[in-house]
């Protein structure tokens, strides 16, 4: 489940209450994976870790409007690939995968630094 490492009940609590509803919407939106429900409802999925010399962002290969229709049946986390450059700064990747039952899809955040700081916070809100 997502953020259940660091414990974050509100991020868990808010997925949660998303499974099992229908999608009408998905878009990423300023480095925020946004997702719309029939009944009116959305959440937004994003790296809340940001730290100083950080450079944050998200990324998809996958087709986000294929799943508009499907039901959001679960999510998970999985540490991906960290490339470390010449000089010490490296390329951290986590993938969100998020199960629906039209398949899964994958969101990639990554976390560029300069090797000091690192790692994902991973947090769900619902949004008006």
């Amino acid at each position: 489940m997502i953020n259940m490492l660091s414990g974050n009940e509100e991020t868990v609590n808010t997925f949660k209450a998303a499974v099992g509803k229908e999608i009408s919407e998905m878009e990423i939106k300023d480095n925020e994976l946004i997702i719309g429900f029939t009944d009116g409802k959305k959440i937004k999925i994003f790296d809340n870790g940001q730290s100083c010399c950080e450079s944050r962002y998200m990324s998809t290969d996958d087709d986000l409007k294929y799943y508009v229709g499907a039901k959001l049946t679960g999510g998970e986390l999985a540490d991906g690939p960290e490339a470390t450059g010449e000089y010490g700064e490296c390329h951290e990747q986590q993938f969100l995968k998020i199960e629906t039952s039209k398949g899964v899809f994958t969101i990639v955040n990554h976390n560029e630094h300069n090797g000091y700081y690192g790692g994902f916070s991973v947090e769900v809100r619902g949004i008006q």
